[in-house]
């Protein structure tokens, strides 16, 4: 699959563009978001269930009931994320969410 251009990705998601962001999703490209700093963005409405977020910063993102059942969070920090209703992968515990969720502790997902 292609991956969105690195340079545009984080442009599409800051100016809260989800029309053209879940299109490219929708056609096949892979969301690779990693090592973005994605802190204070609202994420509600972009599809990012396959989205790699490995590396990312997501200080206080709303990710209020988000599916990110198969995304790679390997590395990222949810500190004070908004994570009501998320659905995380399955192999993440929930000890790594909570550490990450109120110390900022990078999350190690299997």
């Amino acid at each position: 699959m292609d991956a969105i251009n690195r340079r545009a990705k984080p442009e599409i998601l800051f100016e809260e563009n989800k029309d053209e962001f879940n299109k490219l999703v929708a056609d096949g490209k892979t969301p690779d978001l990693s090592h973005q700093n994605l802190s204070d963005l609202d994420l509600r409405s972009f599809n990012l269930k396959n989205a790699n977020l490995s590396g990312s910063y997501l200080r206080g993102a709303n990710l209020k009931g988000l599916d990110l059942s198969e995304a790679n969070l390997d590395g990222a920090s949810l500190k004070n994320a908004q994570i009501s209703g998320c659905l995380f992968p399955r192999g993440l515990n929930s000890c790594e969410i909570q550490l990450s969720h109120s110390l900022g502790v990078r999350v190690r997902q299997k």
